[in-house]
């Protein structure tokens, strides 16, 4: 598709991504893209969240290693994304290894440092108060500090989230699909309605899931405290 001229050149592009019949039905389809992101984003969630909250859940409560975690979770946050494919590619090959290791990467800082801070903020009271009617430390951390905790975690998990799905585009340097094939094809054939399609529907996932979780988060938080609630995620997020 040639480019157009006029203010009017977004608009005629997103207009032309939608009517082109390749991306009704078919391997190239919104609905199949989407969902191939969805799942790249979901599988480097869930395996973020079994190497990272755990440990954080730990850390929170115990107290220890608080000071390395947030220098380590620093220099993750500063790895770059694309950088780390392409270490992936050299070593693994082309294969989903090589989008879930920097996904994973990205993602894991935010769920750790949330699930620390959230059990960290419980009350202590309340933990002397559990512990003093017999119940263990594991019973204490579970069924006591994680309800209490299970807003900021929320907040934590949403961050990686808009994060992940922003950034799994980069799955198409790699070979892969996802929405990303819509940018980067878009981009080196010079079909601006495909790439600025893709980088929308991208925009508009990342929209959704952070309204998603900003549901679960007002859901999950003790009535009485949802209006004045903070996060320390919130910052963090996009």
């Amino acid at each position: 598709m040639g480019e157009r001229s006029g203010p009017m050149n977004w608009l005629g592009w997103i207009s032309d991504f939608l009517s082109d019949p390749a991306h009704r039905s078919g391997p190239d389809s919104i609905a199949n893209r989407v969902l191939e992101h969805l799942v790249f984003a979901g599988e480097a969630l869930l395996l973020a969240a079994v190497l990272a909250v755990p440990l954080g859940l730990l850390i929170g409560y115990t107290g220890r290693g608080v000071v390395l975690v947030t220098a380590l979770t620093g220099v993750a946050r500063a790895l770059p994304t694309l950088g780390l494919v392409t270490l992936a590619v050299l070593l693994a090959g082309v294969g989903d290894a090589a989008v879930l290791l920097p996904l994973v990467a990205l993602a894991a800082p935010p769920l750790l440092v949330a699930s620390a801070e959230g059990i960290r903020g419980t009350d202590p009271d309340v933990r002397d108060a559990a512990r003093g009617i017999g119940l263990t430390h594991r019973q204490t951390l579970f069924t006591v500090c994680l309800p209490i905790a299970l807003p900021t975690l929320l907040a934590g998990l949403r961050t990686a989230a808009v994060q992940v799905i922003a950034t799994a585009t980069v799955a198409a340097y790699a070979g892969l699909g996802g929405l990303g094939r819509y940018v980067v094809d878009g981009l080196a054939t010079r079909n601006f309605p495909t790439t600025v399609g893709g980088a929308l529907l991208v925009v508009l996932l990342a929209v959704a899931t952070q309204l998603l979780f900003a549901l679960l988060i007002r859901y999950a938080s003790p009535p009485g405290t949802r209006a004045r609630r903070t996060h320390p995620m919130d910052k963090e997020s996009i």
